[in-house]
């Protein structure tokens, strides 16, 4: 992990255009590629980021981090005020609440709830960047990786994302698909998953327990 604190300006060219004027910043480079910009609040989320796989080239004062789409993230930095890498080596991964693991359980136990003709390889398929909650093969013998939570976020969607960057590089698994289940996505995950090409399932917890709730009785 790379943690840069600069006075700088920020620009991103893409799909659409932004642009951060000069101000004092966190800048992040992470092992797997990722660059995120963060200001002194707005808890977890960057002002602006760039995701993995892409390329960052320094040129004197200048970032430019890009990516096969195209698009482009433009840091350049006026006046550079802390520059430090540390390594933290393998995360363990996120250690998931009681619904979600009992639901990642239930899903391992009959994949088709989530697509008939799907079949389990491997329940935290093991990665060196954290295990892929469930990996397995859809009818057409193809590859799914799937990512399980509760509440579905687009943070969830980043997870899933660099696990399939990870998965595709490998020939004896290419090309992986990425399913993204949760008891309820938000529409903003809804939508960075359809621009990655990543399914989205909504699943019943209830329905998947074989519980059977009190309005759905007649008598």
């Amino acid at each position: 992990m790379r943690l840069v604190i600069a006075e700088c300006t920020v620009d991103y060219d893409g799909r659409l255009t932004a642009h951060l004027p000069r101000a004092v910043r966190l800048i992040m480079v992470k092992a797997d590629g990722c660059v995120a910009v963060h200001s002194d609040g707005g808890a977890y989320k960057p002002m602006n980021w760039m995701t993995a796989p892409n390329t960052l080239v320094e040129s004197g004062a200048q970032w430019v981090v890009s990516n096969g789409k195209g698009e482009a993230l433009i840091i350049t930095i006026h006046r550079l005020i802390s520059d430090s890498s540390h390594e933290l080596g393998v995360d363990p991964g996120l250690r998931k609440d009681g619904v979600e693991a009992h639901l990642q359980e239930l899903l391992a136990t009959d994949p088709e709830h989530l697509r008939p003709g799907m079949r389990l390889i491997r329940r935290e398929y093991p990665t060196e960047i954290g295990p892929v909650d469930l990996l397995c093969r859809d009818g057409d013998d193809r590859v799914t990786a799937v990512e399980v939570k509760r509440r579905g976020e687009i943070d969830g969607v980043e997870q899933l994302t660099r696990y399939l960057d990870f998965l595709n590089r490998q020939p004896d698994l290419a090309p992986v698909q990425g399913m993204f289940v949760a008891q309820e996505i938000k529409p903003q995950a809804k939508t960075l998953a359809r621009d990655r090409d990543i399914v989205c399932v909504e699943i019943d917890y209830d329905e998947l327990r074989g519980i059977e709730r009190p309005q759905q009785k007649l008598f």
